[in-house]
């Protein structure tokens, strides 16, 4: 499998990750994304290194950064510990929110045994907040294409906060969506990642597009 390479410096290389995979390597599957960008790299490093600074699910696509150097991997873990790194995603929804725009807040509860996010209108114990923007950008009659800005970066937020309000993400069956989309795969998107670059202190903002849309075939 080819990498879609977006942007790349000596620090930090970030790729547009196709759904279907796993980010971190492996005994039980390959190729992984880590498994890809290490041969990548290798063609070209003797022995480079290569840090996971953030995942996305195996059934999400979009960008994606990975750490070339130690000190590239600390500061950006940093940043997305201190939540000064932007994140915008695109998803395409089987309904359209009743409010076009809005913010949505629930507690989250992690169900480690099905793997599943639980979402609480008030706190309780093993609860933590789970905030999100949302915009309309586009719709049909029957589905909408979603602009999201999550302020927070809770386990499945995106996928049951959405499913709270009756907008399942289109192929999400865990969270309710009948509708079908591709195997291992469902119509989210990170589609922008806003980051200080570890090597020239300038913001970045790269962004790669949602390789669904509004059409009749879903895919694009």
């Amino acid at each position: 499998m080819k990498l879609s390479i977006i942007a790349e410096n000596r620090f930090w290389v970030a790729i547009n990750k196709p759904a279907g995979l796993i980010v971190e390597k492996s005994p039980f599957e390959s190729p992984t994304i880590e498994d890809l960008v290490w041969e990548y790299l290798e063609s070209t490093v003797k022995k480079p290194f290569l840090g996971i600074v953030h995942r996305l699910d195996r059934v999400t696509s979009g960008v994606l950064i990975l750490a070339k150097k130690k000190l590239a991997l600390k500061e950006l873990n940093q940043q997305f510990s201190e939540r000064s790194v932007e994140k915008v995603y695109h998803a395409l929804t089987e309904a359209i929110p009743e409010n076009r725009e809005g913010e949505l807040i629930n507690w989250l509860e992690k169900d480690q045994k099905n793997k599943k996010a639980i979402l609480h209108t008030t706190q309780k114990p093993q609860t933590k907040q789970a905030v999100l923007n949302y915009k309309v950008l586009n719709h049909d009659r029957s589905n909408a294409l979603l602009e999201i800005k999550p302020a927070t970066g809770r386990f499945h937020q995106i996928r049951a906060q959405l499913a709270q309000i009756d907008c399942p993400i289109v192929g999400d069956a865990k969270y309710g969506a009948v509708e079908a989309f591709a195997e291992k795969q469902i119509a989210l998107h990170a589609y922008q990642l806003d980051f200080t670059c570890p090597l020239t202190k300038e913001r970045m903002s790269l962004t790669a597009n949602a390789p669904f849309g509004l059409d009749n075939n879903r895919k694009l």
